[in-house]
């Protein structure tokens, strides 16, 4: 049966997919220049060295691109699954992050290259098929990969806690981060964020439960507000037109 993908989804789509590249050279570069020692210096995520970030981008990259090989596999042989579960995907994280970090390296250069081969193949008709991401988990349509994998891109080079950083984000990724967590934040209370550097955009968080005439305005710089947004402590650059930052749970 053919999928014909909705313009939103085939829009945000194409835009990933043109993005990639770039975000994929910015962290291969970065990562090439870390000395022997700055591979087990700590992340910005809580137990986890460079190393361990490296190391779950490149298994991210082989785990997504090895579920996009199972949309045009004729055979049915290859698995359309990103991971065969999750104890399996953390563990093989911490087994990649002790190897030696040429290895890691290797492993990012050779994932970021097989994902870009499997969505290359794709046709632009099969953009829809429901993949998984582990057997019996959550459902994901093809056309999420793209956006998936840049979000994971940009924000884990932001967490090896180098000179890049979220005000080195494009505003066109950071609408995209925003767009994606508009979508996929399930808040109890409605908030509105304004990007000054988007003077022409909102987007609008929570229910509005009690009717109220308006709602708390987050103001900051794009890329500060969707780095907040994932979880991450906020920048001294986010305001709020009520005082507090409103409450955001880790993503």
């Amino acid at each position: 049966m053919e999928v014909v993908l909705d313009g939103r989804m085939a829009t945000d789509r194409a835009l990933a997919m043109e993005l990639l590249p770039a975000a994929s050279t910015r962290l291969i570069r970065a990562v090439d220049g870390f000395q022997d020692g700055e591979w087990s210096s700590p992340s910005l995520l809580p137990d986890w060295t460079r190393a361990h970030v490296v190391a779950h981008l490149a298994l991210n990259a082989e785990g997504i691109a090895r579920a996009l090989r199972g949309v045009v596999a004729s055979d049915g042989d290859e698995p359309r699954t990103m991971y065969d579960s999750d104890e399996k995907r953390d563990s093989d994280i911490g087994a990649l992050a002790t190897r030696r970090p040429g290895e890691i390296r290797d492993r990012l250069l050779g994932g970021t290259t097989r994902l870009q081969d499997a969505m290359a193949a794709i046709p632009d008709d099969a953009w829809g098929a429901p993949l998984e991401r582990t057997p019996g988990g959550r459902v994901i349509k093809a056309h999420a990969f793209p956006t998936m994998r840049l979000t994971e891109l940009e924000i884990h080079h932001a967490d090896l806690g180098t000179t890049y950083t979220p005000a080195s984000w494009s505003t066109t990724f950071a609408g995209v981060l925003l767009d994606s967590m508009a979508r996929r934040l399930d808040l109890a209370g409605p908030f509105e964020v304004a990007p000054l550097d988007l003077p022409d955009r909102r987007w609008r968080f929570g229910e509005d439960t009690d009717g109220g005439p308006g709602v708390p305005v987050v103001t900051g710089p794009a890329g500060d507000l969707a780095w907040w947004l994932t979880g991450r402590p906020p920048a001294d650059t986010l305001s709020c037109s009520r005082g507090e930052l409103p409450s955001i749970q880790g993503w």
